[in-house]
């Protein structure tokens, strides 16, 4: 049946999303190899919706989507972050070696990213929504960084993001909170929608509202604040939870 192979074929489109990503942002290119995690996330949603219309959802099809996953959401990336680092102003030098290890620690990412997935794969806990950043939402954080940089219009938003984009030891933090919050025992909600229902969804379309609101003033910008923000309605809606109702 060819209907069986159509969410996989969508992963496997994920995954040469996140390869043409990488040897984009090695060419320098990276404000477009950024808009290709978008393009691999986007890949990474039909997929599992086209399972569950087709209901053809398969063990070959959960472990493809990680494979894919850590390439486009791990390592495209780190490889950003790598480029970003090793360009910014500050950058502290090794004099010993004729290659500067300390942008190596963008390479974190794809390790995390990994350690993320192969830990959702097996937590039963994870069925309805998350424990722990997951590796699409960080990738959009991370991958911003380069949209933000080239298309900011806002001198108050441009000025901002280079204070802090081409800073090594800012940028450096940025990416091991984003590696903590990989892996941190963290209850996050599912994006999926259940229902069309207020009382069902009350963050996700909380997230929704706030986040179309950004978009149309922030742009760009607006993408790592929105997921600041789903972690925050997250941890939110939790703390209601085990206080009471809502």
């Amino acid at each position: 049946m060819i209907k069986k192979h159509i969410p996989n074929f969508i992963t496997c489109l994920n995954l040469f999303s996140g390869c043409v990503g990488i040897y984009l942002a090695y060419q320098g290119s990276l404000a477009v190899a950024s808009m290709f995690i978008g393009v691999a996330a986007a890949f990474d949603f039909f997929d599992g919706m086209a399972a569950r219309l087709l209901h053809v959802k398969s063990e070959i099809g959960k472990e493809l989507d990680s494979l894919a996953d850590i390439i486009s959401f791990g390592l495209l990336p780190g490889v950003i972050v790598f480029e970003l680092l090793s360009s910014t102003m500050n950058l502290p030098q090794w004099s010993s070696v004729s290659i500067n290890p300390y942008p190596f620690v963008a390479f974190l990412i794809p390790v995390f990213s990994a350690l993320r997935l192969a830990k959702f794969n097996i937590d039963s806990r994870q069925t309805e929504s998350f424990i722990g950043l997951p590796t699409p939402a960080a990738a959009i954080f991370l991958g911003s960084f380069p949209l933000i940089l080239t298309y900011a219009k806002s001198a108050v938003i441009n000025d901002f993001a280079h204070l802090i984009l081409v800073n090594f030891f800012i940028l450096t933090a940025i990416t091991l909170m984003i590696c903590w919050l990989l892996v941190a025992e963290l209850p996050l909600f599912s994006l999926k929608f259940k229902n069309l229902k207020w009382k069902d969804n009350k963050p996700q379309f909380l997230l929704l509202l706030i986040s179309i609101f950004l978009l149309l003033l922030l742009k760009f910008a607006a993408l790592p604040v929105i997921i600041m923000i789903y972690v925050a309605i997250s941890l939110i809606f939790r703390k209601n939870e085990a206080s009471g109702p809502l």
